[in-house]
């Protein structure tokens, strides 16, 4: 197996498939060429494993490609049009495409016409690509690096620098950078931030936005820095609603900072407790909407269309901002505020986000708030009421409004604490309907 060497000096043999091998090898007899590119190629370079292979053939038409690599798997040709042959095998699926060029012809994604040409040399066919270092491939099955563009300077100098005029015909990759800021520690070069603020994102689907901030808020990284990017093409004035924390963007960076680490730990299962694939959503926009409380909402509704996200994340954030350090001492208090959160956990999480002089009667309230939430079992959900329809029913009393009322009554009591189980809700419920 083919090793090479990172950024850092050291030899890595990355994961590859030996079936991938063996098909380079049958395209290398055949005359063509064979390059692993993107993704894959900056990551093997950091050091990193991944199973995203995307390979180009150079050398080859696609008609003699296909009968290559239908030895191996199914090919879907759906894709041909556009130079991409997809392979799927038993426990392993590839794309294989062809050098290509695009043209901006019309508005949106969708508005480029692609000319496939097998003759293209590398550094023509990765002129398209967004950033130099996605721009480099490794030759199969040696992985010799070809990098036209000085990719490999700019990972070792964690610069994001856009490979040529081609940028500018997507506009996604705006916030492309934002979100490799983040997950690769870099900053945009002074000419990509200056072509990027040429750029407007008017012509993007909601959906297309959406990925892109998930990107940046939940793969691991450092979101500071995407926000750094963020800001420095200006997008601030784009999305108006994100707002800086306390007036201060420096500050807002540190608490997705702290967002990140506190996830990264909640996922691992080593930190203070577990969080589904939802609540993960909700704790990242929720920082980095958290000084932006009053206008939560209004972004939201600007990038998705997740019916949780719009419900969870706007509540969150006004009781972030409304909280006070005497709530711990105060059960009843903590209660309710479980029941309009859903629990306490999401809340927990972001006070440990916020700087600790946030909250400056109190530097230890981050640690005292779980603890507090915790022995009174709020932290995963809401208290239920004690008292159900089918108890009263059994006592004679019919749905309606009266069934309502009692309930209703008997569920603030037990947030007060005066009720503290089932049975003490069912005596008093008898008197009451004596």
């Amino acid at each position: 197996m083919a090793k090479i060497q990172t950024l850092a000096g050291e030899w890595f043999e990355p994961d590859l498939p030996g079936r991938l091998l063996k098909i380079a090898n049958d395209i290398r007899e055949a005359g063509g060429r064979a390059y692993l590119v993107g993704g894959w190629v900056r990551d093997a370079l950091l050091g990193k494993s991944c199973r995203d292979y995307d390979v180009e053939v150079y050398d080859m038409a696609q008609d003699a490609l296909v009968p290559i690599l239908s030895k191996y798997g199914r090919t879907n040709l759906v894709g041909k049009a556009f130079g991409v042959i997809h392979l799927a095998m038993k426990g392993l699926s590839l794309d294989f495409s062809f050098p290509r060029t695009e043209s901006k012809v019309g508005y949106g994604h969708r508005g480029f016409v692609v000319h496939t040409d097998e003759k293209l040399s590398f550094k023509e066919a990765a002129l398209r690509r967004d950033f130099t270092i996605n721009a480099m491939g490794m030759e199969l099955p040696d992985l010799t690096l070809c990098d036209p563009y000085g990719g490999i300077d700019d990972l070792k100098t964690h610069t994001l620098r856009h490979v040529g005029p081609a940028f500018a015909e997507d506009s996604l990759r705006i916030l492309r950078g934002v979100q490799f800021a983040s997950r690769f520690g870099c900053t945009l070069a002074p000419s990509t931030v200056e072509l990027c603020r040429t750029l407007s994102l008017d012509d993007l689907s909601v959906e297309r936005l959406f990925e892109e901030f998930k990107k940046w808020l939940l793969k691991p990284g450092k979101p500071s820095l995407g926000l750094k990017a963020f800001l420095d093409i200006k997008l601030d004035e784009y999305f108006p609603e994100i707002r800086p924390f306390e007036n201060s963007w420096d500050a807002l960076g540190a608490v997705l900072d702290s967002m990140a680490s506190l996830r990264d730990a909640c996922l691992a299962r080593n930190g203070p407790c577990s969080l589904s694939e939802a609540q993960t959503m909700e704790f990242a926009f929720a920082a980095l909407l958290a000084g932006s409380a009053e206008t939560s909402l209004k972004f939201l509704e600007r990038i998705t269309n997740e019916v949780h996200l719009l419900k969870i994340v706007p509540p969150l954030l006004k009781s972030f901002r409304e909280i006070a350090p005497s709530i711990v001492e105060d059960a009843p208090a903590l209660r309710r505020l479980a029941v309009k959160l859903g629990g306490l956990k999401l809340l927990c999480l972001l006070v440990q986000c916020a700087p600790r002089e946030f909250f400056a009667t109190d530097c230890d309230f981050a640690e005292k708030l779980w603890r507090s939430a915790a022995e009174y079992d709020l932290l995963e959900a809401a208290p239920q009421p004690y008292l159900t329809g089918k108890m009263l029913m059994d006592l004679g009393v019919k749905p309606g409004k009266q069934m309502g009322d009692i309930i209703k009554a008997s569920f603030e009591l037990q947030l007060d604490g005066k009720i503290a189980n089932a049975e003490a809700a069912l005596a008093w419920a008898k008197e009451i309907i004596a």
